[in-house]
């Protein structure tokens, strides 16, 4: 991929892309608040699981298939897509969180890029996050597979923005939890564009932990 689309790509993955995703910790503050996450080896533990669980089975699967259903031209099969990643985060505040990225991602899309199409094609649609950043990266004729695993960067890149706000990690101990969990990114994706699954995922710890955020008494995150 080079020239346009990968510039566009670049453009979504920078942290200055008014997502708002800087103010959500999904749920690491409250488990760093409560002790649960501590340590550099508990940090790592909870990027692991992240990396395999909600990427590889919930959100990475639901970039893919909005990327494809776009392309297809199956708007009902992407809101039904959408409407089970929506489902699948028992915390209201996740859910509310995700749309509203991804409702912020389609909208700012269509401002800056109008010669994109999603106005035409897709209206007023509110998206998650995942279904809105596979639809965007397959209006800017973005290939699948780079933009799954852009979307891994962004979120792994995340937690390690949040890690750094919330514990005593150190920029060199964060990146190389970063750039290690990036070289298992390619095998994961492997197995997300091979199988073609539909979004699925248990990490009853990770939901506990959003469900708790209301309850920290000093927050630096909404969520």
């Amino acid at each position: 991929m080079n020239g346009a689309p990968l510039l566009a790509l670049l453009h979504l993955c920078d942290s200055l892309f008014p997502l708002g995703g800087f103010a959500h910790s999904d749920g690491l503050e409250a488990a760093t608040t409560s002790g649960a996450i501590a340590t550099a080896l508990d940090l790592r533990s909870w990027v692991d699981a992240c990396l395999m669980e909600n990427l590889g089975r919930s959100e990475g699967p639901a970039v893919n298939l909005a990327w494809e259903t776009f392309v297809d031209g199956r708007l009902d099969a992407l809101t039904a897509l959408d409407a089970e990643v929506y489902a699948l985060r028992p915390s209201s505040q996740a859910r509310h969180a995700s749309r509203t990225m991804g409702t912020r991602l389609m909208k700012t899309w269509r401002q800056i890029r109008p010669e994109s199409g999603l106005s035409e094609a897709m209206g007023d649609m509110m998206l998650t996050l995942p279904v809105a950043f596979g639809v965007v990266c397959a209006s800017a004729d973005i290939e699948k597979r780079a933009s799954v695993e852009a979307f891994f960067y962004t979120r792994l890149a995340a937690i390690t923005s949040c890690a750094m706000r919330l514990m005593p990690v150190g920029q060199h101990e964060a990146h190389l939890l970063l750039a290690d969990s990036l070289a298992r990114v390619p095998a994961i994706v492997d197995g997300v564009l091979t199988r073609g699954d539909q979004p699925a995922g248990f990490l009853p710890a990770f939901d506990l932990a959003v469900m708790s955020q209301q309850y920290v008494h000093s927050r630096l995150f909404r969520s």
